[in-house]
């Protein structure tokens, strides 16, 4: 096919080169998959990658950015870590009958990838495909909690916007509340969002061990944690061993 003159079609020549074999693409890949010239391939490439739309690898590749995901997120046919959590996190929904989570984290960021809510459930603030800052969040606590040293130290040196008067705003606070998840293994977010919630989380392991997601819940305060934190744990395992983890 002649290769698309508008600019639409020629970004989304580019990203139609990403497939299932070919998740990962160069320069000079995505130049002759797409039959655009190098210099419109690297010019589009550019703006792609400011807009999250694409991702660059540390060995130069190209990929798919979070951009798409959370967008994808959206649709009712997005594949992948949601399709191999959902049924997890529907038994989960089935026992605590309130609000119930799962995210990733981009850069300093949570990016929740699934809800699932019950209709008198406590209000959450969050919503699929929705971005808030990791340590304000449970799941964010252990998403961080997990995340390379750099990108804590980062997150660290970074401004800590106070929600409620019960916000970690303070560097040692956050280290500290770190280091208790890496203890632990798990993380409660007491009334940090909102004076009326607590959130408690959990990790979600990919196929080699490492925190790729997290799962949490989102009950009324006047909740006893410890009485759901057992279940939140087990959905975590379950979602982990579907993505190929197995415990040690």
């Amino acid at each position: 096919m002649p290769a698309p003159k508008s600019l639409l079609g020629r970004a989304f020549a580019l990203l139609a080169v990403f497939t299932a074999e070919r998740p990962s693409a160069t320069l000079s890949e995505l130049s002759r998959h797409s039959g655009l010239p190098l210099s419109t391939t690297h010019r589009l490439v550019r703006e792609l990658v400011a807009w999250r739309a694409l991702a660059r690898d540390e060995e130069g590749r190209f990929t798919i950015g979070l951009r798409l995901w959370e967008l994808g997120a959206l649709s009712p046919g997005a594949l992948g870590l949601r399709e191999r959590a959902l049924p997890y996190l529907e038994d989960l929904f089935e026992v605590i009958r309130h609000n119930v989570q799962l995210a990733i984290r981009d850069d300093l960021e949570v990016v929740y990838v699934e809800r699932i809510s019950a209709k008198d459930a406590v209000n959450v603030l969050t919503r699929m495909g929705s971005r808030m800052p990791l340590h304000a969040t449970g799941v964010g606590l252990v998403l961080l909690a997990h995340a390379p040293h750099d990108v804590q130290e980062r997150a660290l040196a970074s401004p800590l916007k106070r929600f409620t008067e019960h916000t970690i705003t303070t560097p040692q606070a956050l280290r500290t509340a770190l280091a208790a998840v890496r203890r632990d293994g798990y993380a409660i977010s007491d009334r940090q969002l909102e004076p009326i919630t607590h959130s408690v989380a959990a990790p979600v392991r990919g196929p080699n061990g490492e925190v790729v997601a997290a799962v949490s819940v989102v009950v009324p305060v006047e909740t006893r944690t410890d009485t759901v934190l057992p279940a939140v744990r087990a959905c975590g395992r379950a979602i982990s061993r579907s993505l190929g983890w197995r415990t040690p």
